[in-house]
């Protein structure tokens, strides 16, 4: 008998380096555990926890690859392989705090050197090409957070040091849109091209084109940052991490009345919908970390990308979802299109 076992799954299927995935198998003798290794394309991964069903296994780094075999090896003998996707990584040396953006005229990507709240540096706005290649922009925003393109692919700027929302022209020119918007986060446009920013202390404010704020809804304080997305249906669905491991995702009608659309994440951060309606969120669920994908009516929820110090994603043109940590940026092919890319 095969001491190795054999692979039934892994869960989930889409990671990113570093990434804690769950190995269902059956058959392992863990008679000798130190005969014992899970291999990712031949590098033996550090694991967590072993059973001879279960096995929770961190994905090694170094890899280019986009698709890894992975298999078991125990007292000499060795499992059939199975597949895992784990996402390439395009950049590092940023700083995120919530989603990255997809610029619309050449498909490029948006992200920050944030820093903490009043911290200046040097550099905060980048722009990662589809080679890879880092491009530092010169316009200058303490802290920028909410990163968004308008209806007329104008990027749009949170700058949560200041409370205020900046538009970003030719990559060198701030124009302030709105001020006095609190501790300024997430933002996001609904289907008519209106402006809504969340201020962390528990405000969702609403900003006409000509720059003019009013309160629309009220939720509770957040320790670090309101992340905003708008569905199809023109709700407007808003996470607020706290210092509570079980926290929700909210969904807001078009009149500003709140209610609990999924419950049980712990730290939800950026959030993303794709042309189904499914929504996904960076959090943690049940003790593991990564992406959740919730079904669009909100009954079903499940990790659908592994990985840890997840702050954002956005989807790409070519169906990849980008995915930012707080220090890198990856790609994850998956054939997943998001609702912004029409």
């Amino acid at each position: 008998m095969n001491k190795a076992g054999k692979i039934l799954s892994i869960n989930p299927r889409y990671a990113i380096l570093g990434g804690e995935v769950l190995i269902e198998c059956e058959g392992v003798e863990l008679n000798e555990i130190s005969s014992f290794g899970c291999y990712f394309d031949g590098k033996k991964a550090k694991t967590v926890g072993v059973s001879s069903k279960r096995i929770l296994a961190i994905v090694p780094t170094g890899f280019v690859n986009e698709t890894l075999e992975v298999h078991i090896e125990n007292e000499g003998d060795r499992s059939d392989s199975a597949e895992i996707i784990v996402g390439k990584k395009l950049a590092e040396d940023i700083h995120m705090v919530a989603n990255p953006a997809i610029d619309p005229k050449d498909d490029s990507i948006i992200v920050t050197r944030s820093g903490t709240r009043g911290q200046q540096l040097p550099v905060t706005l980048l722009r990662v090409a589809r080679d890879g290649d880092l491009e530092e922009m010169t316009a200058f925003i303490l802290n920028p957070t909410g990163i968004a393109f308008d209806e007329h692919d104008r990027l749009v700027v949170s700058n949560r040091a200041d409370g205020e929302v900046c538009q970003i022209n030719r990559d060198d020119e701030v124009v302030p849109i709105a001020s006095e918007l609190g501790v300024a986060t997430g933002i996001a446009f609904d289907k008519e091209g209106t402006l809504y920013v969340g201020d962390r202390g528990g405000t969702i404010f609403r900003v006409s084109g000509l720059g003019a704020v009013e309160t629309w809804a009220i939720l509770e304080p957040s320790v670090s940052a309101y992340h905003l997305a708008f569905d199809r249906d023109g709700n407007l669905f808003v996470s607020a991490p706290s210092l509570c491991s079980y926290d929700s995702v909210f969904r807001i009608d078009e009149s500003g009345l709140d209610e609990v659309f999924f419950k049980g994440l712990g730290r939800p951060q950026g959030l993303a919908f794709d042309k189904k309606g499914n929504l996904y969120v960076a959090a943690c669920m049940k003790g593991r970390h990564g992406i959740v994908k919730i079904s669009p009516d909100g009954s079903l929820g499940e990790l659908f990308v592994a990985g840890m110090s997840i702050v954002g994603l956005c989807f790409s043109r070519e169906g990849e979802m980008i995915v930012a940590t707080n220090h890198s940026l990856y790609s994850l092919p998956l054939g997943v299109y998001g609702t912004l890319l029409e």
